[in-house]
């Protein structure tokens, strides 16, 4: 006799991370309820042969369960179908509970009978039952009857519904649906599986059926698709660039603010102007404008006109200013230096290029200015740009008045500067070049990094935050004295500053141009390509 062996096959997890459903208990029980089964149904006589063989008393007249008759005890058995979940909230556990299965009569071989020693006769043989129904006419018989193809709305105004006649014949003959894919829902679900069950335990000796989809996606459309996509769905507009920034602002933007921005203070300068004038027109600042004219008297000694000497001051003080200035702004602005330099004896301490220019050209500017300084309290010409009357105070803004109501005061720099240009002198020499000296020295490499009371008591940050402001100082300052030399009497002024001379030619003026030329040429040569033979003199430069 042919055994089989039997094995229930576990399933995933029902929970996340735990282990193979049903679990293994269950599984022992599943299997030893079917064996035990099996075995009572082999030994349970069939009553259709009863009337045939000999009394089922006589042990020698048994016959024995055939191996088909073990399998389908063991496969009804054993194929019980656990409940789980219901696929709807409220609904009933998934699968739903199967039809009874009918009893399958088992059929008793001849040839088993006649090895068993029993006599059957052919006629006497049980008749066999009809071949069970496969799935495929379980799921139509549960699906509805009519396929007919639903017709809608026309294709075209006036025309027949879509689709035609001949389509739905088309359609119908190869088994095809038109319309939205059907979506099986809960029932057929259930039909589809009770279907199966029952397939399986009237067939034990067919193998898995895999259902076939409700409908075959591998055959084409029975009809010639009328709907296209248009040319948009395929092409797309190239994205416009984004437009480059030069700050915050776009190039554009920029312009549009600078004409706004000029027309407002354009605008605001014409109404200061008119509301100074009609001040001026008062009796008392007309009497106010007597007292105090814009300058005061110099004391007793002061000296007139101005030496050599601080011509060729004035330009290198310009020289050294101009190229500071853009080292500075290039310092803010560079994120990547291309060259750096190194002092022979402290190769760690490297630094970019730029900021080693920057602090040689700060150096040269603190020796000139010392040097600057010491002149004028040697030649008595530092009281022309000190303050040494309170008087000072009003007569400065009594020449603020009339420079913004246009009514300039009368200019002799040869002998005396108004009171407002002696406060700006002195700022910018005793108070703005100091602050310069003070907050770039606490930045540079000089200043000592492990004095750590003297860096708590002076904060680089202050340095910083001061620095900066001081350097757009110098940059007004600049701007409003040159405006200044050149409104109110230009040739004159430009020899007093480069040719040292009160007379009115254009001596000083070529000298000032030749000047500017000499900036712009540092201005451009200020480039690696010329900074770097000239700081090999003085150290190690290196692309890193």
């Amino acid at each position: 006799m042919a055994t089989y062996g039997r094995t229930l096959r576990r399933g995933l997890p029902r929970t996340p991370g735990g282990d193979p459903w049903p679990p293994p208990g269950e599984v022992a029980g599943a299997l030893g309820s079917a064996a035990a089964e099996v075995s009572a149904a082999a030994s349970v006589p069939d009553p259709g042969a009863s009337a045939a063989a000999p009394p089922a008393h006589s042990p020698q007249h048994a016959v024995p369960a055939t191996a088909e008759v073990q399998f389908e005890a063991r496969e009804s058995s054993a194929r019980a179908i656990r409940r789980g979940l219901p696929r709807i909230p409220g609904g009933e556990p998934w699968p739903p509970a199967p039809a009874p299965a009918r009893a399958a009569t088992p059929a008793i071989r001849a040839d088993a009978a006649a090895d068993a020693g029993t006599a059957a006769p052919a006629e006497t043989r049980l008749p066999q039952h009809a071949a069970p129904p496969t799935i495929e006419a379980l799921i139509e018989a549960n699906e509805p009857s009519s396929r007919a193809v639903r017709r809608g709305l026309p294709r075209v105004p006036g025309g027949e519904p879509w689709p035609t006649l001949e389509m739905v014949a088309a359609i119908s003959a190869s088994g095809a649906a038109v319309g939205s894919p059907h979506s099986v829902g809960p029932d057929d679900d259930a039909r589809r599986v009770a279907a199966n069950e029952a397939q399986t335990d009237a067939a034990p000796v067919a193998t898995s059926v895999v259902s076939a989809p409700a409908f075959d996606v591998s055959v084409p459309l029975p009809f010639t698709p009328t709907v296209w996509v248009g040319a948009s769905a395929r092409t797309r507009p190239a994205p416009r660039p984004e437009p480059a920034r030069v700050g915050p602002f776009t190039k554009a933007q920029w312009a549009g603010a600078v004409f706004v921005g000029g027309l407002g203070l354009l605008f605001a300068a014409g109404m200061a102007v008119l509301a100074v004038r009609w001040l001026l027109s008062l009796d008392g600042m007309q009497d106010f404008l007597a007292t105090y004219p814009g300058e005061y008297h110099l004391p007793e000694g002061a000296p007139v006109g101005f030496p050599a000497w601080l011509g060729w001051q004035h330009f290198f003080n310009v020289f050294l200013m101009v190229l500071i200035i853009r080292t500075g702004l290039t310092i803010r602005t560079e994120k990547r230096p291309s060259v750096f330099w190194a002092p022979r004896n402290k190769p760690k301490g490297k630094v970019s290029l730029t900021i080693w220019f920057h602090q040689s050209l700060d150096i040269l500017w603190i020796v000139n200015g010392f040097i600057f300084v010491v002149l004028l309290f040697v030649t008595g010409q530092w009281m022309r740009i000190v303050p040494t009357s309170w008087e000072v105070f009003p007569n400065a803004l009594s020449a603020a008045l009339q420079y913004v109501s246009l009514d300039w005061p009368t200019e002799n720099g040869w002998v005396n500067y108004n009171s407002l240009q002696q406060l700006a002198y002195f700022t910018t020499v005793f108070i703005a070049a100091p602050l310069a000296i003070i907050t770039g020295a606490r930045m540079s490499g000089i200043w000592p990094k492990n004095a750590k009371a003297l860096n708590k008591a002076y904060p680089v940050e202050w340095a910083r935050k001061v620095h900066f402001p001081v350097m757009l100082y110098f940059v007004v300052f600049i701007v409003i004295h040159v405006i200044l030399v050149l409104a109110t009497g230009a040739l004159r002024n430009l020899n007093h500053m480069y040719a040292a001379t009160d007379a009115d030619n254009w001596v000083g003026f070529w000298l000032f141009v030749l000047s500017l030329v000499v900036i712009a040429a540092a201005w451009v040569a200020a480039r690696p390509l010329v900074l770097a033979p000239i700081a090999r003199l003085f150290g190690t430069v290196s692309s890193r």
